[in-house]
């Protein structure tokens, strides 16, 4: 956990300066912030408004993901959108029932937007507001009607028994187990969907320009600028999010390098290898595996990976490469094209696994076999990603 709370301090202090944070607290809406480059595409920044309103502290939510406030009743129907708008990158605007810390539902409209880095044009952020529904629809709980508008007091006196059960897993929106979490009917039924009004959309609308407002001010002075838009280049190398969060499930050490850029830059680099290697993702992505190697690093072996990349053949190298602080590390190196679900090539995927190291060898696996299956995963998710691309998908 305390090597996931890094990174998220990284996803912020490499790309905003360090005012940023006391800016977003002083804007008056509700909303949270998250990174799909960071395994389980948790909350990075949760502004003050949305602690209030959902009872939660800031401690509590830094690092977890956004379904902690689902529950039985959230809609299925909602849930797949949101789902299909972080695959496709783009915005969306739903009625969604959540939960509060203290188990009360409540209604709000949910608008999420993608953030651009400006150079490369990938996502590396979701802004997502929440705007509460007013309204003075009816709930019923075993016969007792109340409507929305009592100051929330009917709310509290609900007990819901075990209808908010926390879910436990690395998906994004793990579907199954969100709408198996209860489905016993006494607790609140809700009689039908509220519906936002137009100042609602209104106010996220105006709440998501005032985010990305604040984060490309703050971006400006690192270098590292953002913007509501993708606008990179023609043939700029980026990784959808989608297939972010899923290869952000794969533990293993491991790059993916974009063989179709000039110099067959990173475009994809794991936690774990950030870990091995002491850099911070924004110090890898972009660059050729090249940086790692240093002055006892064999010609040969460099040889062997050159050939198998032009011969689009797997192989297996033991290499000696360097760490940012300058340490060296034999690195047990396995490197394999990535096709995609048409047969071509897309990427070429390096795992790494050091030598020595206490955990070679995991849940009686041997380093041939963690590296063989950390391929094999990463082939599915790139296939599964590339058989439903829409046309804002990197193809």
């Amino acid at each position: 956990m305390d090597s996931q709370l890094g990174l998220i301090e990284q996803s912020f202090n490499n790309r905003y300066s360090c005012w940023v944070r006391e800016a977003l607290d002083e804007l008056p809406d509700n909303f949270t912030i998250t990174d799909p480059s960071i395994s389980g595409n948790p909350i990075v920044f949760a502004s003050r408004g949305f602690l209030k309103m959902t009872g939660y502290s800031r401690e509590e939510l830094i690092g977890r993901n956004g379904r902690m406030f689902q529950g039985p009743r959230t809609n299925r129907r909602s849930v797949m959108e949101i789902r299909e708008a972080i695959r496709e990158e783009r915005t969306i605007e739903v009625n969604l029932l959540n939960y509060r810390k203290d188990g009360t539902p409540f209604w709000m409209f949910f608008r999420m937007s993608p953030v651009f880095c400006k150079k490369d044009g990938r996502v590396t952020h979701f802004v997502a507001v929440q705007v509460p529904i007013v309204s003075r629809k009816h709930w019923r709980n075993s016969g007792v009607s109340f409507s929305e508008d009592d100051g929330g007091s009917g709310f509290r006196e609900i007990v819901f028994g075990s209808c908010r059960r926390e879910v436990c897993s690395d998906s994004l929106l793990d579907l199954d187990r969100v709408l198996a979490l209860d489905s016993d009917n006494r607790g609140l039924e809700i009689e039908e969907t509220c519906e936002a009004s137009d100042l609602d959309k209104r106010k996220a609308a105006t709440a998501i320009n005032n985010v990305l407002s604040v984060l490309t001010h703050y971006s400006e002075s690192t270098g590292q600028l953002v913007c509501g838009k993708r606008c990179s280049l023609p043939g700029a190398g980026f990784i959808n999010s989608s297939l972010y969060i899923s290869l952000g499930r794969i533990k293993q050490s491991f790059v993916l390098t974009d063989p179709r850029l000039p110099d067959m830059p990173i475009v994809y680099a794991s936690d774990a290898f950030l870990r091995l290697t002491g850099y911070d993702r924004n110090e890898v992505l972009g660059r050729n595996c090249r940086f790692l190697n240093g002055v006892d690093t064999d010609i040969a072996a460099l040889y062997q990976i050159k050939e198998s990349i032009r011969t689009e053949q797997a192989c297996t190298v033991r290499i000696l490469n360097y760490r940012k602080d300058s340490s060296s590390f034999w690195n047990l190196l396995h490197i394999s094209p990535v096709r995609n679900a048409t047969g071509k090539i897309a990427y070429f995927a390096g795992v790494q696994i050091e030598e020595g190291c206490k955990n070679q060898e995991r849940h009686g696996l041997s380093p041939e076999m963690r590296q063989l299956s950390a391929i094999g995963a990463i082939k599915v998710a790139v296939r599964s990603l590339s058989m439903g691309a829409g046309p804002s998908d990197h193809k």
